[in-house]
């Protein structure tokens, strides 16, 4: 059978502020696309459905749609497990109504097994889920210490027995899969999976996962890699778009996974086109070599992390030219250049404040001057205009 592994989906999920709804549509078009041309049997999604617990409408519209699209009557089970951002159990609510059609959407830890027949092959699927394990979701308190270590190591042997009770009922002469939602110590993170627990105590190790699965589908962690030290063949599919510039230029793709019973499973990393580049775009020479940048269309499709060096500060006229200029520039962030020389010792007992205020501006910032609205402002701040500092002890 061939199984399609894709998570982190983070659907309704912005950018600053700036809606990322069109490429999530454009990325299930093009995962409705992968899973017919490539006759996938089955689609594991190993949790974050949605980037809250309660997600826009927009965004649930468009994952029940995708659903039909995938599912097409039965032809192709779906099964999904909530993440951490999602709610369990608004995200199983509708389970009951879409059961007969092969979909399956598990919001909370259980220990029943996932059968699913595979209506090309004949063959029968069998998934060890696993939900987000919170301890709040899980309704336990796993350790009564609050050192680290030992809540981890609680952690840690609550999912290693999880997985060997519910892989105890795994049937001889089927597909054994498992799928959960969690991290797992020693993988690569990035900035856009939201700290869900302190100091790393909610961490599996990679030896916790079960060797029992031939293949072991995960989902948390928004880079695509597989796990070295597991004792089956375990993989983060990552998420289907870059949620922060940490991912810049980190290549997005779901796996296809060919199995069959007692078999070892082959994957196939199938790379996705769907989604805007998050760019680091470093400008050295200033404010003109971005517009002309823009103007002969680098990074047109982009959004965009910009740094500019400067001399001075950027007035709101420069910054409102270069949001007009490109609408994917997010963030502008001005590279003061060093002056040697030019650092000179005064006595602060002698200095007006709004001197005193330009002196320190210009440390602060590595030479930049400080504008005359800048000035009144901070005067205005400090209520001592025109006055002289004090001396102190």
């Amino acid at each position: 059978m061939r199984l399609l592994h894709t998570a982190d989906w983070h659907l309704g999920r912005s950018l600053e502020g700036r809606s990322r709804l069109q490429e999530q549509q454009d990325f299930l078009d093009e995962l409705v696309e992968i899973v017919r041309r490539e006759k996938i049997d089955a689609v594991l999604m190993a949790g974050d459905v949605f980037d809250t617990v309660n997600p826009p409408a927009a965004a649930e519209q468009m994952f029940y749609d995708a659903l039909s699209r995938i599912n097409r009557n039965g032809e192709c089970p779906f099964i999904a497990i909530a993440g951490n951002h999602d709610h369990p159990e608004r995200l199983a609510a509708s389970f009951p109504l879409l059961r007969e059609l092969g979909i399956t959407l598990l919001g909370l830890p259980t220990l029943e097994l996932q059968r699913v027949p595979i209506k090309r092959t004949g063959e029968i699927l069998e998934i060890a889920a696993l939900p987000y394990p919170s301890e709040s979701r899980l309704k336990v308190l796993l350790s009564e210490s609050a050192e680290e270590l030992d809540v981890r190591t609680q952690y840690d042997d609550w999912v290693d027995s999880y997985f060997k009770q519910i892989t105890s009922h795994f049937t001889p002469g089927n597909v054994h899969v498992a799928m959960s939602h969690l991290y797992v110590a020693g993988s690569k993170e990035t900035d856009s999976e939201r700290p869900v627990h302190i100091g790393g105590a909610y961490t599996v190790a990679a030896e916790s996962l079960p060797s029992a699965a031939q293949y072991v589908a995960l989902g948390h962690l928004h880079r695509p890699q597989k796990i070295k030290r597991a004792q089956t063949d375990a993989r983060y599919s990552g998420s289907p778009l870059s949620y922060s510039f940490s991912e810049s230029g980190q290549a997005k793709s779901v796996f296809i996974i060919d199995v069959e019973p007692n078999g070892t499973a082959k994957v196939e990393e199938v790379y996705l086109r769907s989604g805007k580049p998050l760019i680091a775009w470093e400008a050295k020479n200033g404010v003109h070599e971005v517009l002309q940048g823009i103007q002969e269309g680098l990074h047109q499709n982009c959004w965009i992390d910009l740094s500019i060096h400067v001399q001075d500060a950027l007035s709101m006229e420069q910054i409102q030219q270069l949001r007009k200029a490109h609408d994917g520039i997010v963030h502008i962030k001005p590279v003061f250049q060093e002056k040697s020389g030019d650092q000179v010792t005064v006595s602060a007992q002698k200095l007006p404040v709004d001197e005193l205020f330009t002196t320190f501006y210009k440390r602060q910032t590595g030479g930049a001057v400080p504008d005359d609205e800048l000035i009144s402002l901070f005067l205005d701040l400090v209520g001592e205009e025109g006055t002289e500092g004090e001396e102190r002890e």
